[in-house]
């Protein structure tokens, strides 16, 4: 029993180090075997009759046109040109090359490799846990603070465009959210409630809507009495279709939906959240957003003081909530109001060291120190005097910014086209500097000289971090995975950004040169065939002549009776 306790922690060492000297010694194996193909074939040529075969082959390419072979190349020509096209789509669209996908994917592991990442090893390392787990948190998708509403905005964009600002995957996260926060109890759900459900998973708009209206029949049925009747008495007409009062109708969560989907103007949509408000009771959840998007909807309808002590309420009645960054709608409210004070106060408590950063943290802590000497900077004005204390302080806070999403310059600069925001953002990704982009773009206009500084500065982070994949600056490494997530939560029509810039794959600059050196040699072969033909007479015999060398300095080398017994075996 001693003997085996004792053997069996050594055995997984044991196996470890048989595995690793096999997959080290595969290349050399590989090339032994290699070696001792070609040596048995020449052994055997005689036997083989390779020669014969070889010079039969000679006649028969000696006998082809110079038909045949501009025919050969230019096909050759036809099919690298396909597949260069393909990989260079296929790019485009996923960021990586086909083929070299699939080679890692299916020759990898037969070939001993292992994956640099699983599930279980994730965060086994001691050393690297809290770097291993930051980047998972960065790449996590976060709910846009700053979302439209999808029948306010989102829909009047299609209406006018034809496109769909939102994708799937996006609209699906926002269900999932919708059902976690308005319904997280499912053991004790009402009817209406489990329609609302199922409302939410709906993928049609007009079907969200029937069910919203479905839910509010059906909290309006169980009641009884004269709750009924103050119900039936209290009918409302939204859109030309009933939906009855709430002040006794419990089902908030129809209300949020109607007024999120249904409603076409920001003025409607207020009235459904407020109507939704006075039914939400108790419901924590519920009553944060209402009267998070009832903020909004004064925000937008330009009543912003309103706005502005609607969300500090909010913030100071559940200030437990922080997750759901009710202070990133605060500092646009009050940038709007130009209240730059308070906006340095609300920066001075959620611009910690402790807490997380977002693109409007950094940003407008960036813009709030250009602003202080903008309007007074001039480049070549600093490259003769050097910057002052305050110009460095705000080219830090930039290259700071820039660090910790480098997609937003451009659209800042108008560099790049703006789209609407999705609804969920991905921190330090392509989703979020849109999402910033579209709400702070007009403040960073207002501060004069501000966008100027930022054109002047923004690029030298770059010289700060030349390598972000592996090493930050001020923050963690760039993560590897924003590009991915970009693509499922931007609209396909949109040009994702990617940083850092990638390089062409190996496949796609192979594909291209296949390409043009076989449509040059079929152009040649077809103009000067007589020619073409010397010279590749003259290329593979150069080619082969060094083989011919070996096999003469092994003839003389070896005994000829041995060459003579091994053939004969």
């Amino acid at each position: 029993m001693a003997d085996s306790s004792g053997s069996n922690p050594q055995s997984p060492g044991f196996t470890e180090k048989l595995k690793s000297w096999l997959c080290w010694s595969w290349t050399y194996i590989c090339a032994l075997w290699f070696a001792m193909v070609l040596t048995m074939v020449y052994v055997l040529r005689s036997p083989l009759k390779l020669q014969e075969t070889v010079n039969a082959a000679s006649v028969f390419l000696n006998t082809l046109t110079p038909k045949f072979y501009v025919a050969l190349t230019g096909t050759s020509s036809l099919i690298s040109g396909l597949i260069l096209i393909f990989e260079w789509w296929y790019f485009r669209k996923y960021g990586t090359s086909f083929i070299e996908q699939v080679s890692v994917s299916h020759l990898r592991p037969l070939l001993g490799g292992v994956e640099n990442s699983s599930s279980a090893g994730l965060f086994s390392s001691v050393n690297g846990d809290t770097e291993q787990r930051s980047n998972v948190a960065e790449c996590k998708v976060w709910r846009n603070p700053l979302n439209l509403f999808r029948g306010a905005e989102y829909s009047r964009y299609t209406w006018v465009t034809g496109k769909e600002p939102l994708t799937y995957y996006d609209m699906n996260l926002s269900a999932q959210d919708h059902q976690t926060f308005f319904l997280g109890d499912t053991q004790q759900l009402r009817p209406e409630d489990s329609v609302m459900q199922k409302a939410w998973r709906e993928r049609n708009p007009q079907a969200r809507i029937r069910a919203a209206y479905q839910a509010i029949e059906m909290n309006r049925d169980s009641f009884t009495g004269s709750q009924k009747f103050f119900c039936i008495s209290n009918v409302n007409r939204v859109s030309n279709s009933p939906a009855y009062d709430s002040v006794h109708c419990r089902c908030a969560a129809a209300y949020v939906l109607l007024a999120e989907e249904e409603a076409t103007t920001i003025t409607e949509a207020e009235r459904l959240f407020k109507q939704a408000l006075k039914s939400a009771g108790k419901d924590t959840n519920l009553v944060v957003y209402i009267k998070r998007r009832l903020a909004m909807c004064a925000r937008k309808l330009g009543r912003i003081k309103e706005a502005v002590k609607m969300m500090r309420d909010l913030m100071k009645e559940f200030p437990l909530l922080g997750m759901l960054n009710i202070h990133e709608n605060l500092l646009e409210a009050l940038l709007e109001l130009q209240a730059y004070a308070d906006v340095q106060a609300v920066l001075a408590k959620y611009d910690d060291i402790s807490l997380p950063k977002s693109a409007t943290i950094c940003y407008t802590s960036a813009l709030l120190k250009a602003r202080a000497v903008s309007d007074k900077f001039s480049p070549e004005a600093a490259s003769r005097r050097g910057l002052s204390t305050a110009e460095m302080n705000a080219v830090e806070a930039i290259h700071r910014a820039v660090e910790f999403n480098p997609h937003v310059p451009k659209y800042l600069l108008e560099m790049k086209s703006l789209i609407l925001p999705p609804e969920h953002i991905l921190k330090r990704g392509d989703s979020e500097a849109v999402a910033y982009a579209f709400f702070h773009l007009q403040h960073w206009k207002r501060a004069e000289g501000a966008l100027n500084l930022l054109h002047c500065t923004w690029e030298g982070t770059f010289r700060i971090i030349p390598y972000p994949l592996e090493k930050g600056h001020l923050f963690y490494p760039y993560p590897g995975c924003t590009e991915t997530a970009d693509r499922e939560l931007l609209p396909s029509f949109h040009e994702v950004s990617v940083y850092p810039k990638k390089e062409l794959p190996f496949f796609i600059l192979f594909t291209a040169g296949l390409c043009s050196f076989c449509a040059m040699l079929a152009m040649l072969t077809h103009q000067f065939p007589e020619l073409m033909g010397v010279f590749v007479k003259a290329f593979f015999s150069t080619l082969f002549a060094p083989l011919g060398f070996f096999a003469d300095k092994m003839e003389s080398f070896m005994p000829s009776c041995l060459w003579h017994q091994l053939a004969n075996v």
